[in-house]
């Protein structure tokens, strides 16, 4: 439901009293300002109060501005009534793309429009309205017509460029992401973020040719140039998150066979978003956050706990080639998103989502670094930055063997010492390789894209409701277009904020998001110190956290309050204000949960009737502990998954909303699947009775639960 404006009275339409926290999340109850006065009222007036004010709502809706502020089309949850999404009315700039002729395609995720903006006038074109949320975007190979993702709508909508009208919708998995283009197959590829695979849509009949699966929450995909293959970002790790070397994956995907191969970055590797391929198609470029999720949360200085990465994949060999960081030695790169790449390959951009800033890298120079190639003072035909690098160098070189490191020295003598890299904060800034330059508080760079002509590079600022066009070559913000009006930041909008702006953050490592994106789960494990050192536990989702005391898994903050404030003083390390701490924990009331991919048009599918029986069987025993609205009773118990570094067996029944994206699962993430949760890590039956199941009740069950 949307936020709706204030009634003719000055009482809070139900939906504003909702978002609030004030009320239940229906409209057959009493509101809080009839319950204020419900024991000097007879049931009459009562009715009779309630009648007008639920007449005053409806009203509002109807005359309520359909384009800005929202609908109430969002699908919910069985059993869970949908929450206010703290971004409804407010301009939100996702993803962009250049077409012909200077115009930019913006998709406005929050508002549901797909902007056409004339990027040499720096001024909007046409606006179209779409269904669900507007996330990738892309353009046919004669700039005719835009693709857009329908997140959450299930679709993709191809767009007219010159009406600005749909013209088609294809139909795909309930939430699409990325998109790229295959002109020569005649393909639109589209990752499926919610059925972990990529579709593609053969574009002459508009249906779906083929389907890949892949691994985690695909997210951006990009298209080698002969075509025979699509690189695909995938934002989370699968598998048991125990081992010292969980990471996400990179889909390597075969247009010809549609197969996958899978590349797995370093140990820590998560949120992985932004690809693009080189014009020759040998390597790919990747970004992503790299965890030290096996360190304890002591400190943050230069990156202990967290830093920011891009990995360039070797497409040839089908591996990780190196991973460096963007960071500097005592600043972070936080949450790297979205990227661009010149027609010549020679320079990268990379927008930094939580520091606020735009990165670019030189991969003319880099690239023969990473193959051991050392500038030499003095050589011929150096450039004039090169004989710079060289002379820096040269000043290094008597104390390379004294302890001072300077990989690069090492990658020179041995070019498998890449590796070295994934922990170096000094190596791209000594190379002078990387250059970041901030694009202002509070703006959220998101998606970016360079111009056909290379004279523009253009920024998606998702929390300014603007795109940014920049110098590329300085940087420097030339002109800021707004998408339109937007709704007035609110104190749930502002939390939504502070919670994705790594600038709260001691040195800028990581913002609350980074192990949090979309306020879910990021996958990992991480060894917070609010319980014990060496007790690490897999990181929970913050839907409904206001709802669910006591939290973590132990227990150990009695409410979301209080674990917002710690974690702004333990994992931000920062001492925040009263005002911070009150708008994250509006934005994390806010939060709505998704429907599930399981689910057949809004309803569980056979199978999960089945598993739900069994679910509700008394024998088994998973609803004595898993009950009410939200699957949980919030007791604490021992169901024997503690393990060796535990220092007790006892955690909180967690809920069980929206569990199809919060694998791995167990409070240490130890079982990959739900099927392990109710098979191998149930040994002796105590987290339910569940060794007499068949294979069919157990996978019934599983799909059950894979439907909240």
């Amino acid at each position: 439901m949307g936020i709706l404006p204030m009634s003719l009275t000055g009482v809070p339409p139900v939906c504003m009293l909702q978002s609030m926290g004030k009320m239940p999340m229906r409209l057959t109850g009493e509101t809080p300002v009839l319950r204020h006065y419900s024991d000097r009222m007879n049931m009459k007036l009562r009715k009779a109060v309630f009648t007008a004010v639920f007449g005053l709502v409806v009203a509002a809706i109807v005359v309520a501005l359909p384009g800005v502020f929202g609908g109430c089309e969002k699908p919910v949850v069985p059993g869970v009534q949908a929450r206010v999404d703290s971004g409804k009315g407010y301009r939100s700039p996702y993803d962009v793309a250049f077409g012909g002729q200077g115009m930019l395609a913006v998709s406005d995720r929050t508002l549901g429009e797909l902007v056409l903006i004339d990027a040499a006038g720096a001024k909007v074109a046409h606006r179209v309205t779409l269904k669900g949320e507007p996330t990738g975007v892309t353009w046919s190979a004669d700039n005719k017509h835009v693709y857009v993702s329908q997140f959450g709508a299930g679709s993709v909508a191809e767009v007219d460029a010159a009406s600005a009208k749909v013209s088609r919708t294809f139909a795909v998995g309930q939430y699409p992401a990325g998109l790229a283009l295959a002109a020569k197959r005649g393909l639109l590829l589209v990752a499926e973020s919610g059925n972990d695979r990529l579709a593609a849509i053969d574009l002459a009949t508009g249906k779906t040719k083929a389907t890949v699966p892949l691994t985690c929450d695909p997210q951006f995909l990009a298209v080698t140039p002969d075509e025979s293959l699509a690189v695909v970002t995938n934002l989370r790790p699968v598998g048991d998150a125990t081992l010292g070397d969980h990471a996400a994956t990179v889909s390597l995907v075969d247009l010809e066979k549609f197969s996958a191969r899978t590349v797995t970055l370093p140990s820590g590797g998560i949120n992985v978003r932004g690809v693009k391929v080189s014009p020759d198609g040998r390597w790919a470029y990747v970004v992503h956050t790299l965890g030290k999720f096996m360190l304890p949360t002591t400190q943050l200085d230069r990156g202990w706990v967290n830093t920011n990465a891009m990995s360039v994949i070797d497409l040839k060999a089908g591996t990780v080639y190196c991973t460096m960081l963007l960071d500097l030695l005592s600043e972070g790169a936080c949450d790297p998103w979205g990227m661009a790449i010149s027609k010549d390959g020679r320079t990268l951009w990379v927008t930094l989502a939580g520091a606020q800033q735009v990165a670019k890298v030189d991969l003319g120079r880099l690239h023969p670094l990473l193959e051991g190639k050392i500038p030499k003072a003095g050589t011929a035909n150096l450039s004039p930055a090169d004989e710079e690098f060289a002379k820096k160098l040269a000043l290094l070189e008597p104390y390379k063997n004294s302890g001072v490191q300077n990989t690069w020295f090492d990658v020179a003598a041995d070019p498998s010492k890449r590796t070295l890299l994934a922990n170096d904060l000094t190596a791209l800034p000594v190379a002078d390789v990387l250059t970041r330059v901030s694009v202002g508080q509070g703006v959220g760079p998101r998606g970016a894209a360079i111009s056909p002509d290379g004279s523009r590079l253009a920024v998606a600022g998702y929390y300014s409701g603007q795109v940014l066009l920049l110098d590329p070559v300085t940087l420097a913000v030339a002109s800021r277009v707004d998408l339109g009006p937007s709704r007035a930041i609110d104190e749930a909008r502002r939390g939504e904020m502070i919670f994705h702006d790594g600038t709260y953050c001691f040195q800028h490592w990581l913002s609350c998001s980074s192990c949090h994106p979309d306020a879910r789960a990021d996958g990992n494990n991480w060894g917070l110190l609010n319980d014990g050192i060496g007790n690490y536990k897999n990181t929970k989702s913050m839907l409904f956290a206001h709802r669910t005391p006591p939290l973590m898994a132990r227990g150990v903050r009695a409410d979301m309050e209080a674990a917002v404030s710690a974690g702004f003083k333990f994992i931000l390390f920062r001492q925040p204000n009263d005002g911070d701490v009150s708008a994250v924990q509006a934005y994390l009331r806010s939060l709505t949960p998704l429907p599930s991919p399981h689910l057949v048009a809004g309803n569980l599918s056979e199978q999960a009737r089945r598993g739900k029986a069994v679910f509700e069987n008394g024998q088994v025993g998973c609803a004595r502990c898993h009950s009410g609205e939200l699957l949980t009773n919030l007791k604490i118990y021992d169901v024997g998954t503690r393990n060796a570094n535990d220092s007790s067996g006892q955690f909180v029944t967690p809920m069980l909303v929206e569990m199809w994206r919060t694998a791995p699962y167990l409070h240490d993430g130890s079982a990959a699947t739900m099927r392990e949760v109710l098979t191998t890590r149930n040994a002796g039956d105590k987290h339910g009775v569940t060794s007499h199941l068949t294979k069919e009740q157990i996978d019934d069950l599983a799909e059950y639960l894979l439907s909240q």
